[in-house]
């Protein structure tokens, strides 16, 4: 039997509660009639005893606390799925928006989505191609894994986040069983459109399903779009058996909707005000990422989000840091030398790529030569940090020679057009070039054998 609940004690912000509620669970969706016949959706946030508080996700604005009509529909927000989500767009809260008509779904499913058993999970391997040299040679991306991109306000992530949806693919053998799921949190319009024109044009637009919650959307729905993207990603991955990508920028967005949310509630903050349950809130979305045993698909997630004022120690990049395998940290200075992508190197990792390259997966010297960029580009650091003391006249022969390697490392390694696509054979030949500019001796990361194959003492300019 559904009962119709007629009026509400009280109302604050997005939420509403009310009284003398019977059989209500947790994540209910419940239907709010107003005064004029509109209907709103709210969901079930909080119990205590029969009292209930509602989260509105379209606001309270123009509601009655005496007329209002509030039924209990008995069960949690489910996302209508069939594989005709693909090449669509929908909202934050998983409603089309691109004019082509409702889903005709083979199955509902609870945007919350089923945990995972650890004893089923797959270790993460074999990777991703995303056709940028910095990232594939030295943050490589496995299959399964969680790898955000930590940013800061006005830089070029949506840039980055674009070419890699339109360039990232797995082994040719399997490429027609990829895909993208695309979430957007609090985006301008100008954003947005540049999303959809930029998928559009590139024809890649067919294998993403995008989730677009804009900026002047409201914000309890801000809260809901990773749920629904990443519904939609385990629905293609493991009932469809797909290799999806998820990107979801801005995960700051997020996370900010959600301390307004907690503070609506009257909860205690925490740091910076954000509610204390921060960590696990995000646990509950990073952590559906992964392979499962018996199932050939992988839900791989790639989150976006601007570290305010750059601060990396700030609470949602660095719990964020605690929870994924590893990050592609861009850099405002290398962005302000005029550097596409900004991939700043050394504060970078992908925790996973040592069991998803080398022989069988990448090449087989891929490992050795990651290391050993790594640590050159390190020594390029250190010799800067020098000649800033004493100049660089002073320097010793092998600290200029770092000095001109680090300058081509960044001018050809980590520069790369926006629309140039670079193969793993590509980017591996590039890092041998580039450290052939060195002394021999100098490469202690690399056995004799992967030299005597690879090194070519030569200039570049």
């Amino acid at each position: 039997m559904i009962l119709e609940y007629v009026g509400v004690k009280e109302i604050n912000g997005s939420l509403i509660v009310l009284d003398d509620v019977d059989d209500a669970s947790f994540e209910e969706i419940v239907e709010i009639r107003l005064e004029d016949g509109a209907s709103r959706q709210g969901r079930i946030v909080q119990i205590e005893g029969r009292r209930v508080v509602v989260q509105v996700f379209q606001g309270t604005r123009s509601l009655s606390l005496d007329n209002t009509r509030t039924r209990l529909k008995g069960r949690p927000m489910e996302l209508p799925l069939s594989p005709e989500i693909l090449g669509r767009t929908f909202d934050g809260a998983g409603r089309p928006i691109d004019g082509l008509g409702d889903i005709y779904p083979e199955e509902r499913r609870n945007i919350n989505g089923t945990p995972i058993n650890p004893v089923s999970r797959v270790y993460p391997k074999n990777y991703i191609s995303t056709g940028i040299s910095s990232i594939d040679t030295l943050i490589t991306l496995i299959r399964g894994q969680k790898l955000p991109i930590f940013s800061g306000s006005g830089m070029k992530h949506n840039e980055l986040a674009v070419q890699i949806v339109r360039q990232a693919k797995i082994a040719e053998d399997e490429g027609s069983q990829f895909c993208i799921v695309f979430a957007a949190m609090g985006v301008k319009n100008d954003v947005a459109d540049y999303f959809r024109r930029s998928f559009d044009q590139s024809g890649v637009l067919h294998k993403v399903v995008m989730f677009l919650n804009l900026s002047n959307d409201p914000i309890i729905e801000r809260t809901l779009t990773p749920r629904c993207a990443l519904t939609a990603a385990e629905y293609l991955a493991f009932e469809k058996d797909m290799h999806v990508l998820v990107i979801m920028t801005d995960m700051t967005s997020y996370a900010e909707a959600l301390r307004e949310f907690s503070s609506s509630k009257g909860e205690i903050p925490g740091r910076k005000g954000f509610p204390g349950y921060l960590y696990s809130d995000l646990a509950s979305l990073y952590e559906r990422a992964g392979m499962v045993k018996g199932k050939n698909g992988s839900v791989t997630q790639i989150p976006i989000l601007t570290m305010p004022n750059d601060d990396i120690t700030h609470p949602v990049p660095d719990l964020t840091g605690y929870i994924t395998e590893g990050q592609i940290v861009l850099d405002r200075t290398l962005e302000g030398s005029g550097l596409y992508p900004p991939v700043s190197v050394l504060p970078s990792l992908s925790r996973l790529m040592k069991d998803g390259i080398g022989e069988g997966y990448t090449r087989a010297d891929h490992s050795a030569l990651s290391n050993q960029l790594f640590a050159s580009y390190a020594k390029v650091m250190d010799a800067r940090s020098l000649a800033s003391v004493i100049g660089e006249e002073e320097l010793s022969p092998t600290d200029k020679k770092y000095l001109e390697f680090g300058r081509l490392f960044e001018s050809k390694f980590i520069t790369q057009g926006f629309h140039e696509n670079r193969t793993m054979e590509q980017s591996l030949n590039l890092g041998w070039e580039l450290l052939s500019t060195l002394p021999r001796e100098e490469l202690d990361r690399v056995d004799e054998k992967l030299l005597d194959q690879y090194y070519r003492p030569q200039e570049i300019r």
